[in-house]
């Protein structure tokens, strides 16, 4: 951007921050790397080491010159690890393989035993989240960090065999765990009625509908498989929540920077966001934040624009009441934390699945509000 007496060094710090990577952006480019291959041995450099190696009249010097070529057509161990698994395999490896990645939300579907271009994509987006070479076969190094994060798959996962397992709680049911099953399916969006305690019809229903989506045996019934992926998926219920009451947002523990102005002020510490004028609280939502290797940044920023509709051109996915504060990062619905919870994450944006919510906070903030980022 050229810096002019009318953009002056504002509009360049803003153009510098549109650039960053987010969730809505395109980044400036992608790591890479070439691999030199060995030169292939010729037939007469074949027939000139045979000879060395047999004449009697063959010098120091080109007994020397023969081994040295032989070394260099020889491909080195270390620039080709061996595969644990390839392209293209079959079988109980493979079946293996892919329980592992679906274990860690890198393979979906049946379980094949076929490693084919689904396998491959699992894979490589393995290997690229641990900094792993992107080859998309299994070699050790990423057979043994695959290992580490999950467990020995059973006979019945290495064949698609769905089996229910004895039920923690069911229709009938009735208590403050069942208090807490129906605020956590409140929080994935699978319960819509009152929480009460009793395990009736509704309840029924919103477990079917959540084992249906996960590939758990579909009974309504909550045993430890689907009790353990729900619980994955959301957070503990606060008393507020199990009793069915609706808390009034508080300024209590708000970062100091959101009491004055309008303020998006959000908590990384609480998984919060709270919007906030002149110090007063009017809206609380429950929002999550980038992985690991895509941050959600943090700091004092300002709304830079809002897009109603928008689909990030990084991802292809869809980002519905965007609020931007910084480059291509901004607060939007996220249809995969609705269905999902906390089992996922973002590319760096601040994820809402309150979609009432954030439609509510959409036409109230403006441009240059300020957006508080902390822990």
């Amino acid at each position: 951007m050229r810096i002019t007496a009318k953009t002056g060094w504002a509009g360049a710090l803003l153009a510098a921050a549109l650039l960053l990577p987010g969730c809505g952006s395109v980044p400036t480019g992608q790591p890479g790397g070439t691999t030199t291959e060995p030169a292939p041995v010729t037939s007469a450099q074949a027939e000139t080491d045979a000879s060395a190696a047999t004449s009697p009249t063959t010098t120091k010097a080109a007994a020397t010159k023969s081994a040295v070529t032989k070394s260099a057509a020889k491909p080195s161990s270390r620039s080709e690890p061996a595969l644990v698994v390839a392209k293209g395999a079959k079988g109980e490896k493979v079946r293996d393989l892919q329980v592992r990645l679906r274990q860690l939300d890198w393979f979906a579907g049946s379980i094949t035993g076929t490693y084919g271009s689904s396998t491959v994509k699992a894979v490589k987006g393995f290997q690229a989240r641990r900094d792993l070479k992107k080859t998309g076969q299994v070699d050790a190094t990423t057979w043994t960090q695959l290992t580490k994060r999950t467990k020995t798959p059973t006979k019945d996962e290495r064949h698609n065999v769905l089996r229910a397992g004895p039920a923690l709680y069911q229709q009938g049911s009735s208590g403050d765990k069942v208090r807490e099953l129906q605020a956590r399916l409140k929080q994935v969006g699978w319960f819509s009625g009152s929480v009460t305690g009793t395990y009736a019809a509704a309840t029924v229903s919103s477990v079917r509908g959540f084992q249906g989506k996960r590939d758990i045996p579909v009974t309504g019934q909550v045993d430890a498989r689907t009790w353990v992926r729900l619980v994955a998926m959301t957070r503990t219920p606060s008393d507020d929540a199990k009793l069915d009451r609706t808390p009034k947002p508080s300024a209590k523990g708000l970062d100091k920077r959101c009491l004055t102005g309008r303020a998006i002020c959000i908590s990384k510490g609480s998984n919060s966001l709270t919007w906030v004028v002149d110090g007063k609280p009017k809206l609380k939502m429950d929002v999550r934040f980038g992985a690991v290797g895509t941050p959600t940044r943090e700091g004092s920023f300002a709304i830079s624009r809002k897009e109603r509709t928008w689909t990030s051109t990084i991802y292809h996915s869809k980002m519905p009441y965007s609020m931007f504060f910084s480059g291509g990062q901004a607060v939007h619905y996220s249809s995969d934390f609705a269905a999902r919870g906390y089992a996922g994450a973002s590319h760096g944006c601040v994820n809402v699945r309150n979609l009432a919510g954030i439609a509510s906070l959409f036409s109230q903030a403006r441009a240059g509000d300020k957006v508080i980022v902390y822990h």
